[in-house]
């Protein structure tokens, strides 16, 4: 079965688009809603959810280097464990460049010219196509830069994609009936238990990441890795060593850790 993730630009019908190629291929949907739960699930806020969830953070929020990098820990985590089932529809996220190194992995962008999405946005919510075009702009300006930030991606860049659609020609339907059609081509490999074994480690290493975060720890000069059989690996520079107890506890904390096998230096022996 297919791993499909699927990017879109504001008022081209992408969310359309995933519903339908997700009913078509019996396959799971992972949109907005469900990546946001699943993350709540796993103790992200609510608060961290609604001040960053796909939007460019504020040059002065003070609050950017520890609650929005533990929101950027946990929704890749997100994206790790829901890509593990091999198949499914992965709406935005980031999906597309953390998922990058795997073949399985099948990357779609949904575009449409702007005048096709006013004229989108303008029936739908009823509003002038002065008020849609100002809205497009403004959601579009807020994922670029959120993207740009937080994984250092060009969403405008089509090389990033497998599949660019333009919607406006051929409608949400068609172009879920084109997906579904290139998702079954021979060329598109299923993941193999290698691939599915390295999400699952890059899935723990979020989340090591994100809760150490949580606790205070800062991890400019550490290193976090994993294994699949649930070994943590911490490396790196530390302030002092009595801060060592306190790290291993919160890293053997995290579900899916089974041991943590520390290498670090410090700054202070006490």
């Amino acid at each position: 079965m297919p791993l499909i993730t699927l990017s879109r630009k504001y008022g081209a019908g992408g969310e359309a688009v995933a519903r339908t190629v997700s009913r078509m291929l019996n396959v799971a949907l992972y949109d907005d809603q469900r990546l946001q739960e699943e993350a709540l699930k796993r103790g992200l806020s609510t608060e961290a959810l609604n001040h960053y969830d796909e939007k460019a953070p504020a040059f002065f929020d003070r609050l950017w280097r520890s609650q929005a990098n533990v929101y950027l820990d946990m929704m890749a985590s997100v994206v790790f464990d829901v890509a593990r089932s091999g198949s499914g529809v992965i709406v935005g996220h980031g999906s597309a460049l953390l998922l990058e190194d795997f073949d399985c992995a099948f990357h779609v962008l949904i575009c449409a010219s702007e005048a096709s999405r006013i004229k989108t946005l303008a029936t739908r919510y009823g509003i002038s196509p002065k008020g849609a075009s100002k809205l497009i702009r403004q959601r579009d300006q807020a994922y670029q830069g959120f993207t740009k930030f937080a994984y250092h991606m060009d969403w405008d860049d089509p090389s990033q994609f497998d599949l660019v659609i333009n919607t406006e020609k051929l409608g949400p339907e068609g172009a879920a009936n084109l997906i579904v059609e290139t998702a079954g081509s021979d060329a598109l490999a299923a993941c193999d238990l290698g691939a599915l074994q390295a999400m699952e480690r890059r899935s723990l290493i979020k989340r090591i990441q994100a809760a150490l975060r949580m606790n205070g720890f800062n991890l400019t000069s550490l290193t976090i890795d994993a294994d699949h059989d649930g070994n943590a690996y911490v490396s790196g520079l530390m302030e002092a060593k009595r801060l060592q107890r306190r790290l291993i506890d919160v890293v053997k904390g995290v579900p899916g850790v089974r041991d943590v096998r520390p290498d670090l230096s410090y700054m202070i022996k006490l």
